[in-house]
């Protein structure tokens, strides 16, 4: 059964986000009024946080997962961490947990217990800052991806495979990224093919489509590219979004989101990272 792999301190999985950090990621959500660029780098900072919680045992943080954050703009295709992990590729979970590059006080509305919500204070780290500037070098960003799979799956041949998270507004400005695409889909371990999100957000969220498993409805070219760049979502995460997450998704649904919110957005990555039982 491919996508049964035990992850374990020794049989660790990887997640690999591919960020889109190009100018027009300053636009704002127009349902929230954030930045794309900032609601995203929330979006991200807040999964490492809940999976550094979970994989916190009483001997510390375990290495269950390993993380690579990509982006690509105005400085071309870098690691996007920040602060001690600055230039790391692709680092273990707890050395993630004891590398933020800051920790800000953050405003949040919880229950007051009788029906109504009052403001509290947390503490947010923060791993992976905002930024928009510059074009949208997305074919070397997939190329970059695949290089650390292709090191990653020498390296632990039997993994539970990868998943890649590659969120976007906007078109590539370095050439076709198809064939990158299709290469990363080919990669895989003993247990299964690497499974790549394609995430395609909108500050207006018109005409959003989620997880389709036909492209009929989809608008021009471009759309068709990342839906063919796209993984079919695996058995697993299909019973996810419809169990758990309340989505009605046909067989062969592809991990593709096109104009999405910030709400799409979180939904493909909760897909895309709700992990399996871990040892």
């Amino acid at each position: 059964m491919p996508y049964s792999a035990e992850i374990s301190r020794e049989a660790p999985s990887c997640f690999v986000f591919v960020i889109d950090q190009s100018g027009s990621m300053s636009d704002k959500f127009v349902s929230i009024g954030t930045p794309m660029s900032q609601a995203v780098a929330d979006t991200v900072n807040r999964f490492l946080q809940q999976l550094v919680i979970m994989c916190a045992k009483a001997d510390g943080v375990r290495d269950y997962y390993y993380i690579s954050v990509i982006g690509y703009g105005a400085g071309g295709v870098r690691p996007a961490f920040t602060g001690g992990l600055a230039n790391v590729e692709l680092a273990p979970l707890s050395q993630i947990a004891n590398n933020p590059a800051r920790i800000e006080e953050r405003t949040k509305k919880v229950s007051d217990g009788a029906g109504g919500l009052v403001q509290t204070t947390i503490k947010f780290p923060i791993w992976f800052d905002a930024t928009a500037a510059g074009g949208t070098p997305m074919r070397e960003a997939f190329s970059k991806a695949n290089q650390i799979i292709e090191r990653w799956l020498t390296e632990h041949p039997n993994c539970f495979p990868p998943v890649v998270i590659h969120i976007t507004d906007g078109e590539s400005t370095d050439g076709d990224p198809s064939a990158e695409m299709q290469h990363l889909q080919s990669q895989a371990s003993s247990d299964g093919n690497i499974i790549l999100f394609n995430v395609h957000t909108s500050a207006r969220s018109t005409n959003p489509i989620s997880f389709t498993a036909s492209a009929a409805q989809l608008p021009d070219q471009y759309a068709l590219m990342l839906y063919n760049g796209a993984s079919v979502l695996p058995d697993f995460m299909r019973k996810t979004a419809m169990e758990v997450l309340g989505y009605e998704l046909n067989e062969g649904a592809k991990a593709f989101v096109l104009n999405g919110d910030i709400d799409l957005v979180v939904t493909a990555i909760e897909i895309g990272t709700r992990p399996k039982l871990l040892r």
